[in-house]
């Protein structure tokens, strides 16, 4: 049995083909205004026997593909404990939210959500990376790189790329911006694990988890087992793709949104 997972995300567009337990395909897109068109586009040809979808655009995916969908809270949570069996805690942080999910045998006992500001997000170091001139691999590993830490003050994305501006002009050291741009976000996601609690080992998802300069400070400062797959950003829709699997999962269009 073929079934396939789709994760609309705010950024990103991803779909999984399963074969079983087996991924054999992926894809990824972006996101872009015309949904319909884009999560079409991801689906293509490719022949499977159900469809899940999760995400933000899950109740337009399930009006155009007359799909089931999951929260995407439940898909992380199956697809994290179908990739990492011992997971406990997942930390997702994607283009526009990020969220902390402790688990226990794929069940979700709690979760925290950022999906209000930009700040601690992905689109976070887009923005500062790009007022300082470098891509995201770029800005990854000057960061890494930096001999010290410049504390950045403001939390709102707006307010922190006046901030760099400024912190530019007083002739401060890019990498040491940018190490303070990092250090400012582990801050925001410190306090939404706190929120939650976190046990060993972590999984690490979502676009921000190919970050190397993120995983290494969160690595020195949990001082616990941090996972990511090769691929962090499909870890919601092999979770969908899974739930394919069952004639009905319960969350159908009569849920809300949440768990």
């Amino acid at each position: 049995m073929i079934t396939a997972g789709i994760d609309i995300g705010s950024r990103t567009i991803k779909r999984v083909l399963m074969d079983g337990n087996k991924v054999i395909d992926y894809a990824i897109t972006d996101t872009g205004v015309d949904l319909p068109k884009n999560f079409q586009s991801v689906l293509g040809d490719q022949k499977y026997d159900a469809l899940v979808a999760t995400g933000y655009g899950r109740y337009l995916a399930q009006s155009h593909l007359n799909c089931r969908i999951i929260t995407e809270i439940k898909a992380y949570a199956i697809g994290a404990h179908f990739l990492f069996p011992d997971v406990r805690t997942i930390l997702d942080i994607g283009g526009q939210d990020s969220k902390v999910i402790r688990v226990h045998g794929g069940k979700v006992k709690e979760f925290e959500m950022n999906d209000k500001c930009a700040a601690g997000t992905g689109k976070f170091l887009e923005v500062m990376a790009t007022t300082l001139g470098y891509t995201l691999d770029e800005f990854s590993t000057a960061a890494a790189e930096a001999n010290e830490a410049v504390a950045i003050n403001s939390m709102c994305t707006v307010f922190a790329e006046s901030e760099v501006v400024s912190l530019i002009s007083r002739g401060e050291e890019r990498e040491n911006i940018a190490l303070g741009l990092h250090q400012s976000i582990l801050n925001r996601i410190l306090s939404l694990m706190g929120r939650t609690g976190f046990e060993d080992p972590l999984v690490f998802a979502g676009g921000v988890a190919k970050n190397g300069c993120m995983t290494m400070l969160l690595k020195k400062k949990l001082n616990m087992k941090i996972l990511s797959p090769a691929e962090p950003q499909i870890v919601g829709a092999i979770g969908a793709a899974l739930m394919a699997k069952h004639k009905d999962d319960g969350h159908g269009p009569q849920k809300t949104k949440g768990e």
